[in-house]
This record gives C-alpha cells, sequence and structure tokens, in this order.
C-alpha cells in the first residue's frame, strides 16, 4: 500500500481551510453591492446567518461520520457540497435565494474545516500536530486578513458573484489534492449509523440558533415564537441525549466529555467565541462612530487581531512541545484577560492605534488557545474518536459566537435605549446609522453628535465589559486542565 504523501496533504488541507475560512470574511465586503442588486436589505443579516447556522449543525455529525466512513469520503462530500453551494451563490436572483444556496455552502463547510484539521491530526505525531496545527491556525488569520481585500477587488472589477465563484478552483484543487494523495487505513465491519441522534441534534440545534439569531429582531424574546422554539430545542436535546446514551454507535459519544482535557478545551473555546464575535462585531462600529475614523482605518484595528492569531499559533506549537498544554494555554488566557482590559479601558481620545493594540493581543490569546486545545484534544483520544472530538471543540467555538450575538446585541440595544429614554428627542436605535458615515455626520448639530456618541461609547463599553466577564471565566476554566510537562515525542 501507498503511503501517504505528507506535504502535498498538508497543502490541499490548509488551502481547503482557506476557502471554508475566506469565505466568511470575503462576503462581508461583496453585502453592499449584493443588496443593492438583489434587494432584500431587511435579510441581509440572513446571509451571515444561514451559514454560520448550517455550519454550527452540522459540524458534529461530519465528524462522527468521518471517524465511521474515513476522512476522506465525508471530506469530499462537504467540499462537494460547499462548491456546489458556492456556484449557486453566485447565480442567485433574489435575497431568499442567496440565502438558501448559503445554507447548502454552509452546510458543506461544517464537513470541510474539522475533517481538515483532523486530517492533520491522523498523519502527524503529536509532537510534529504542535507545529502543524500552528500552521492551519494561521490560515484563519490570513483569511481574515486577505478575504476584505480580494473581496473588494472582485466586486470592483468583475462582479459580486465571483466572491462566491472564486472559491470553486481552489476547492477542487484541495480535493484532488486530498483524494490522491492521502491514504486511510480500510475500515472493518459494517458501520452502525445513528440516524435518530442525527436528526433529534440537527432539529434541536437548529431550533436553539433561530432563537439566538432572530430573537429580538425577527420576533420579540417574549413572545409565542420564543416560546414554541425553546419547547422544541429543549425537547430535541432531551431526547438526543436519551437515544445517545442508548445507541450502539452514537454520533456524540458523551464518555469523550469526561476527560478533562477535552471538557474544559471545550467550555474555554465556548467563551472564547464569544471573547471572538464581539471583537468583530462591535470594534469597527466603535472606530468609525465614536472615534470618527473611516472604514478602511476601522478594518485595520481589525486586522491587527488577525495578524496577532497566527504570529502566536505559529508560537505556539513550539511552546506547546517545551512548556505543555497547560502553561501554553495559560499564557493565552492571560492574553485573553489583557486584551479585554485594554476595550474595557479604551476611550475615543486614546484613538485607533489603542483599538488595533487590544484587536492585536485578543489575536495573541486567541492564537495560543485554539492551536493548544486542537493538539491536546486530538492526542486524547484514538483514531476512531478524533473526527467527533476535534469537531466538537470547534462546535462550542461556532456556539459560542452564535449564543455572543445574541447576547451582546441585547445587552447593546439595552443600553442605547435606557440612554435614550432620558431624552425629550425621540432617539431611536436607527438614530445610530448617522453615526457611521462621515457624510451623515457632517450634516448634524454638534450637540446631537456628541449626544449620540456618548450614547454609543456607553453602550458598547457595556459590551467590552461583559466580553471581559466572559475573558476572565476562560482563564479560571483553563485551570481545570491536566497538567503536563510537554508534548510527548512520538505519540500517535
Amino acid at each position: 500500500m501507498k503511503t501517504t504523501n505528507r506535504p502535498l496533504v498538508l497543502a490541499s488541507v490548509m488551502l481547503a481551510m482557506f476557502v471554508g475560512a475566506v469565505e466568511a470574511t470575503i462576503v462581508a465586503t461583496a453585502m453592499p453591492s449584493i443588496a443593492a442588486d438583489l434587494g432584500g436589505f431587511s435579510k441581509y443579516s440572513w446571509v451571515f446567518s444561514a451559514y454560520l447556522l448550517m455550519n454550527t449543525v452540522t459540524v458534529l455529525i461530519y465528524g462522527k461520520l468521518s471517524d465511521i466512513f474515513g476522512r476522506k469520503p465525508i471530506f469530499a462530500f462537504g467540499i462537494i457540497l460547499f462548491l456546489v453551494g458556492s456556484l449557486m451563490c453566485g447565480l442567485a436572483n433574489s435575497m431568499d435565494q442567496l440565502i438558501i444556496y448559503r445554507l447548502i455552502q454552509g452546510m458543506g463547510a461544517g464537513a470541510v474545516l474539522p475533517i481538515a484539521t483532523t486530517i492533520v491530526g491522523d498523519i502527524y505525531s503529536a509532537e510534529e500536530r504542535a507545529k502543524i496545527q500552528g500552521y492551519l491556525s494561521s490560515v484563519w488569520g490570513i483569511s481574515a486578513v486577505s478575504g476584505p481585500a480580494i473581496g473588494g477587488i472582485l466586486v470592483a472589477t468583475v462582479g459580486w458573484e465571483y466572491v462566491f465563484w472564486v472559491n470553486i478552483p481552489l476547492g477542487i484543487l484541495a480535493l484532488a489534492g486530498v483524494l490522491l494523495f492521502l491514504k486511510e487505513p480500510k475500515k472493518s465491519g459494517k458501520p452502525s449509523i445513528d440516524y435518530a441522534g442525527a436528526v433529534l441534534l440537527t432539529i434541536g440545534l437548529v431550533s436553539l440558533l433561530y432563537l439566538l439569531v432572530e430573537g429580538g429582531v425577527g420576533f420579540d424574546w417574549i413572545s409565542a415564537s420564543t416560546g414554541i422554539l425553546i419547547a422544541v430545542a429543549v425537547t430535541a436535546i432531551t431526547l438526543f441525549v436519551y437515544v445517545e446514551r442508548k445507541v450502539k454507535d452514537p454520533i456524540m459519544p458523551f464518555e469523550i466529555w469526561k476527560n478533562k482535557t477535552i471538557l474544559y478545551a471545550n467550555l474555554v473555546s465556548l467563551t472564547t467565541g464569544i471573547i471572538l464575535i464581539s471583537v468583530s462585531s462591535y470594534l469597527p462600529t466603535y472606530v468609525t462612530g465614536v472615534m470618527e475614523q473611516p472604514a478602511a482605518i476601522a478594518g485595520f484595528t481589525l486586522t491587527a487581531m488577525s495578524i496577532g492569531w497566527p504570529i502566536a499559533a505559529t508560537l505556539s506549537g513550539r511552546l506547546l512541545i517545551r512548556f505543555g498544554y497547560f502553561r501554553t494555554s495559560l499564557a493565552g488566557g492571560m492574553f485573553l484577560v489583557a486584551g479585554a482590559a485594554l476595550f474595557v479601558l479604551m476611550r475615543p481620545e486614546a484613538g485607533p492605534w489603542w483599538a488595533a493594540l487590544s484587536s492585536f493581543v485578543i489575536g495573541i490569546g486567541m492564537g495560543l488557545t485554539s492551536t493548544a486545545f486542537i493538539v491536546s484534544i486530538q492526542s486524547a483520544v484514538t483514531y476512531e474518536k478524533r473526527g467527533v472530538a476535534t469537531a466538537s471543540n470547534m462546535f462550542m467555538r461556532n456556539l459560542g459566537s452564535t449564543i455572543g450575538v445574541a447576547l451582546l446585541g441585547t445587552v447593546l440595544n439595552t443600553s442605547l435605549l435606557k440612554y435614550f429614554s432620558n431624552s425629550e428627542e425621540g432617539y431611536d436605535l436607527d438614530s445610530i446609522n448617522t453615526l457611521l458615515t462621515v457624510e451623515s455626520r457632517e450634516g448634524m448639530p454638534a450637540e446631537t453628535l456628541r449626544y449620540l456618541q456618548e450614547g454609543l461609547s456607553m453602550a458598547l463599553q457595556n459590551v467590552y465589559a461583559v466580553m471581559a466577564v466572559f475573558a476572565v471565566i476562560s482563564l479560571l476554566l483553563i485551570f481545570g486542565l491536566p497538567r503536563d510537562k510537554g508534548v510527548k515525542k512520538n505519540v500517535q
């Protein structure tokens, strides 16, 4: 039997991860042009939410299927589905169509990212994994930096459709590399598929995530819709837990959560998902609306996190070998707390350099922790459970980001409404829109401008205070990780 060509498989895996990761940022640049062309601005946010929703829902299922059938067939299915969705997104004639095609795209992406990471865990030893997973983590940073630029160039030159179509040749190359050069052990025995668990998990997560995304936006938090979604989610997830404890080969083997490394790494990933979304969603608003900086400067402050992340991810591989998972994760947790403190202390007069520094420090924390968690989780389980264990970590971070969107959005809106309640001018949440462009600010009375900026600054400070709480929780949870002295050599 031929052996795996590791360099070519690694290159293919990194390309696949880049395609999946860049999709989250490249579309943001194109959305104004898409909305102008297709209409349906009220559904703007669902172009992002649809992708995140299906990605989060399917990631655990694909992770388990890759343990049953092997990495190659599930990876191939996921990337083909992703590419079909990409093709259809570029052909969309309405915002409703685009949202449906983004669901398909997200369903495919749910397989691409976790299985690509799992493949690396399979073909490299524990010592090698520490370095290689740092490279994979850096893909996220590179995609975040290059995505908006690539999207802007494509929209300006050939049209927004190519924001989706650029994925196709890259995805085909990644697929060909994995199919041709990855050699897997043959699967023996008849596979046992947990269909009931997959259906219940999908129903429960779709209900929960739809509630988190649309609650307070599409319907009131206190409403019949909220009650129905909570009831469906709780019922489906309760039945899922019951089924998983009885079935022969469960989608989510709960025994992996008894491993302290997996339990605490995943809990920290949940809280860091909230931190991540608080920076990426609200920092540009602060820099543009409160500091009165142009969009390019706001983008620069966010890019600083994407620079810190790959630097720390690459460094994390070396630290893991020398100091071990616990101390590397602890250092990452300290950077997260330091970055969150910088955000809490940020004031408008500090300028964009303070915002960029805060973002960079958070990126350092994310890079150190994410790499340490993936390597430690993959070292804690056998080949047969590595797919679902890796997927569980990505699922928890995605879930954290989705919870963060709902929680932090509520904090921001509630803070602003309370601030406006003391005014007799009849301001509402839409009044903040006037702060976000130079033209609208120029035509505004100085007193009104100052009042709105003070309100937005105060509300975002509350958001960052909540983020800081989760940073401290992350640091405390890291102390639950087992102590170790460094990655042992030649561990498979």
